[in-house]
Protein backbone atom coordinates (compact mmCIF):
# COMPACT_ATOMS: atom_id res chain seq x y z
CA UNK A 1 0.00 0.00 0.00
CA UNK A 2 2.87 2.01 0.85
CA UNK A 3 3.85 2.09 -2.57
CA UNK A 4 0.47 2.71 -4.47
CA UNK A 5 0.30 5.92 -2.18
CA UNK A 6 3.93 6.95 -3.41
CA UNK A 7 2.88 6.59 -7.29
CA UNK A 8 -0.24 8.47 -6.30
CA UNK A 9 1.68 11.10 -4.47
CA UNK A 10 4.16 10.99 -7.58
CA UNK A 11 1.22 10.74 -10.45
CA UNK A 12 -0.31 14.18 -8.32
CA UNK A 13 2.70 16.43 -8.76
CA UNK A 14 2.99 15.53 -12.40
CA UNK A 15 -0.81 16.08 -12.34
CA UNK A 16 -0.23 19.59 -10.65
CA UNK A 17 2.45 20.75 -12.76
CA UNK A 18 0.09 21.92 -15.12
CA UNK A 19 -2.22 23.65 -12.80
CA UNK A 20 -1.46 27.71 -13.58
CA UNK A 21 1.02 29.78 -11.50
CA UNK A 22 -1.51 31.30 -9.65
CA UNK A 23 -2.39 28.08 -7.27
CA UNK A 24 1.39 27.11 -6.52
CA UNK A 25 0.42 28.62 -3.24
CA UNK A 26 -3.33 26.97 -2.95
CA UNK A 27 -4.32 24.02 -4.41
CA UNK A 28 -0.80 22.38 -6.10
CA UNK A 29 0.65 22.88 -2.62
CA UNK A 30 -2.43 21.73 -0.59
CA UNK A 31 -2.83 18.53 -3.04
CA UNK A 32 1.07 17.61 -2.63
CA UNK A 33 1.50 18.07 1.11
CA UNK A 34 -1.40 15.96 1.41
CA UNK A 35 -0.48 13.32 -1.04
CA UNK A 36 2.78 13.13 0.71
CA UNK A 37 1.23 12.70 4.03
CA UNK A 38 -0.54 9.32 3.14
CA UNK A 39 2.66 7.52 2.25
CA UNK A 40 4.67 9.24 4.90
CA UNK A 41 1.56 8.44 7.54
CA UNK A 42 1.71 4.65 6.75
CA UNK A 43 5.91 4.80 6.60
CA UNK A 44 5.55 6.57 9.73
CA UNK A 45 3.04 4.12 11.29
CA UNK A 46 4.55 0.82 10.25
CA UNK A 47 7.91 1.87 12.36
CA UNK A 48 5.35 2.15 15.68
CA UNK A 49 5.39 -1.41 17.62
CA UNK A 50 1.64 -1.14 18.91
CA UNK A 51 -1.32 -1.38 16.74
CA UNK A 52 -3.07 1.33 18.74
CA UNK A 53 0.12 3.76 17.33
CA UNK A 54 -0.77 2.11 13.72
CA UNK A 55 -4.42 2.96 13.62
CA UNK A 56 -3.72 6.13 14.68
CA UNK A 57 -1.44 6.72 11.43
CA UNK A 58 -3.34 4.70 9.11
CA UNK A 59 -6.00 7.00 10.22
CA UNK A 60 -4.26 9.84 9.29
CA UNK A 61 -3.36 9.13 6.52
CA UNK A 62 -6.96 7.98 5.38
CA UNK A 63 -8.08 11.70 6.47
CA UNK A 64 -5.16 12.98 4.24
CA UNK A 65 -6.82 10.90 1.33
CA UNK A 66 -10.14 12.49 1.92
CA UNK A 67 -8.46 15.93 2.20
CA UNK A 68 -7.13 15.19 -1.49
CA UNK A 69 -10.42 13.84 -2.89
CA UNK A 70 -11.94 17.36 -1.94
CA UNK A 71 -9.02 19.56 -3.40
CA UNK A 72 -9.77 16.98 -6.77
CA UNK A 73 -13.38 17.97 -6.82
CA UNK A 74 -13.12 21.20 -6.43
CA UNK A 75 -9.71 21.22 -9.06
CA UNK A 76 -11.97 19.76 -11.85
CA UNK A 77 -14.48 22.22 -11.40
CA UNK A 78 -11.93 24.97 -11.72
CA UNK A 79 -11.12 23.55 -14.97
CA UNK A 80 -7.75 22.61 -13.42
CA UNK A 81 -8.01 19.00 -14.20
CA UNK A 82 -9.51 17.05 -17.52
CA UNK A 83 -12.13 15.07 -16.69
CA UNK A 84 -10.15 12.09 -17.84
CA UNK A 85 -7.36 12.85 -15.45
CA UNK A 86 -10.10 14.02 -12.79
CA UNK A 87 -11.30 10.06 -13.03
CA UNK A 88 -8.43 8.35 -13.10
CA UNK A 89 -7.31 9.94 -9.81
CA UNK A 90 -10.29 9.58 -8.07
CA UNK A 91 -10.21 5.82 -8.98
CA UNK A 92 -6.96 5.24 -8.04
CA UNK A 93 -7.55 7.40 -4.85
CA UNK A 94 -10.24 5.09 -4.13
CA UNK A 95 -8.32 1.67 -4.30
CA UNK A 96 -5.72 3.54 -1.91
CA UNK A 97 -8.47 4.32 0.74
CA UNK A 98 -10.38 0.76 0.46
CA UNK A 99 -6.93 -0.11 1.24
CA UNK A 100 -6.60 1.85 4.00
CA UNK A 101 -9.65 0.86 5.57
CA UNK A 102 -9.08 -3.05 5.37
CA UNK A 103 -5.83 -2.24 6.95
CA UNK A 104 -7.38 0.23 10.11
CA UNK A 105 -9.69 -2.81 10.63
CA UNK A 106 -7.62 -5.07 10.63
CA UNK A 107 -5.05 -2.91 13.25
CA UNK A 108 -7.98 -2.09 15.86
CA UNK A 109 -8.65 -5.63 15.69
CA UNK A 110 -5.36 -6.75 17.13
CA UNK A 111 -5.30 -4.14 19.77
CA UNK A 112 -6.78 -6.33 22.46
CA UNK A 113 -5.34 -9.32 21.60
Amino acid sequence: MWIDSKMFTKNIYILTSGFPDSEKFGLVSQLRRASVSICSNLAEGSARSSFKDKAHFTNMAFSSAVEILNQLIISHELGFLSEPNYLAARNNLEGITNKLNGLKKYQLSQINK
